[in-house]
């Protein structure tokens, strides 16, 4: 992280922080004039270089704000079908290569939250980050032969989430082709999840839970201990995880037998918490995850948890059994109770609504129809994105009267896919364990 340039402070009022995202709005609105003025004289020029220029300067301001306006880039990022490719490759950084605070900034951090200099708690504490993302940043530590990472908060973090949101309205709804009714419901449950992101003490008592209540129980999974004598309300310490990145993991071009394992790991990983525990790591992104040569891997940052409702569990995981797709009155049924229909639609309305679920649902539910599944395979990832990119725009989508699907779908779905991004970039083939109420007529991937 040391060649990234630090930030000595970050824009914490409200006037700052809308006069920054004032001053990226023009730097946008002239990349659009920029590029009208040269197509006019080449009709046929694509908007690449105008995606690039945009990127660019919103990865910059975003992340010189960091916070939740980083946050929402990072998780746009996730979801590919959303975002032109420069803005994926430009928005990924803010998973794990945001540019770090300056040592003076964490220092006074300390003091105020553990009313100590970090110099003062460890034995040793590194100046410089070694990871900076949207809403904190780690600095590897030792105290009594143990090395830990200590996560720190970035200031203003909590104090600005709301603000900001209503900042980033203008960029999601032009750049991401969403209504504002999409919107709104979508960030409303951003907005509490960003919430409890930006509560240490909430996550601290997470991780222990979740990483206790896990431990154990799957093959290949290694866990932090958490310590709570050196943790605050902007401070986590934890063990330090050895380990790499998913793409550095790649590039030692590891055995077909030792990535199958690890995505065996992280599909069990994931199946345990949405059956066994009914609340899930809903932030399934490269960042949290380191990887060892051996095939084991280490998982970080419980942060951003999503508890899941019991009638919604039911009504949702109803839509993965195999068999469901044939079941019109099953259907109905379902999505009824998950909000996908309004009470206000027309026949026709929701002949066309049910259309459109009951493909979403057939991608999603894909890999549980099957005993093994094949996650490298790229076909079934494209029709994700065509569809995706069909569906956003259908004119009934984009002129229907409210956001369709209960809130709780917004975090489980974006795990799901997040999941199954991760075991694409692997070229996993996984066993698709289940509970046994989803089992039913299954194939095997040939």
């Amino acid at each position: 992280m040391s060649e990234r340039k630090e930030q000595s402070r970050i824009p914490i009022s409200k006037i700052q922080r809308a006069s920054k995202f004032v001053s990226t709005g023009a730097r946008v609105g002239g990349n659009y004039i920029k590029h009208y003025s040269k197509k006019a004289f080449n009709p046929g020029m694509d908007r690449s270089q105008l995606d690039l220029d945009n990127a660019e300067d919103i990865y910059e301001s975003l992340s010189e704000l960091k916070g939740s306006a980083l946050k929402v880039a990072q998780m746009l990022s996730m979801d590919r079908n959303l975002l032109p490719p420069a803005y994926q490759e430009k928005f990924t950084m803010s998973q794990y290569s945001a540019p770090p605070l300056s040592y003076p900034l964490v220092v006074k951090t300390f003091q105020k939250t553990l009313g100590k200099s970090p110099d003062a708690i460890f034995d040793t504490f590194t100046k410089n980050a070694v990871n900076a993302a949207s809403m904190g940043q780690v600095h590897q530590a030792t105290k009594d032969g143990k090395k830990l990472a200590v996560k720190i908060q970035y200031p203003g973090v909590a104090d600005s989430i709301s603000s900001d949101l209503r900042l980033v309205r203008p960029f999601a709804t032009r750049l991401f082709n969403m209504s504002n009714a999409e919107l709104d419901h979508y960030m409303s449950e951003v907005e509490g999840k960003l919430m409890e992101e930006a509560d240490y003490d909430l996550e601290l008592r997470r991780s222990k839970e979740i990483t206790e209540a896990l431990a154990g129980k799957i093959e290949g999974l290694y866990f932090p201990t958490y310590y709570e004598q050196y943790s605050g309300g902007r401070v986590i310490t934890m063990d330090w995880l050895d380990g790499v990145h998913l793409k550095e993991f790649l590039a030692t071009n590891p055995s077909q037998e030792t990535k199958n394992k690890i995505g065996q790991a992280l599909w069990d990983f994931y199946n345990f918490q949405f059956h066994e525990l009914k609340q899930v790591h809903a932030d399934p992104h490269p960042g949290n995850f380191m990887f060892m040569d051996d095939g084991t891997m280490g998982i970080i940052d419980f942060g951003c948890i999503k508890e899941i409702p019991d009638d919604f569990y039911e009504n949702y995981f109803a839509l993965l059994k195999p068999g469901f797709l044939q079941d019109k009155s099953e259907i109905d049924k379902r999505f009824k109770a998950l909000d996908f229909f309004h009470e206000k639609d027309t026949p026709a309305e929701r002949e066309i609504f049910s259309g459109v679920f009951t493909e979403m649902i057939g991608m999603l539910s894909k890999p549980f129809q099957y005993d093994v599944f094949n996650f490298g395979n790229n076909a079934f990832f494209e029709e994700i994105y065509a569809m995706g990119e069909r569906v956003s725009k259908m004119k009934e989508v984009r002129n229907s009267n409210g956001a369709r699907g209960s809130k709780h779908g917004l975090y489980v779905n974006r795990t799901y896919f997040g999941l199954y991004n991760m075991l694409n970039q692997l070229d996993a083939e996984v066993k698709i364990t289940k509970p046994e109420w989803l089992n039913g007529t299954k194939e095997k991937v040939a």
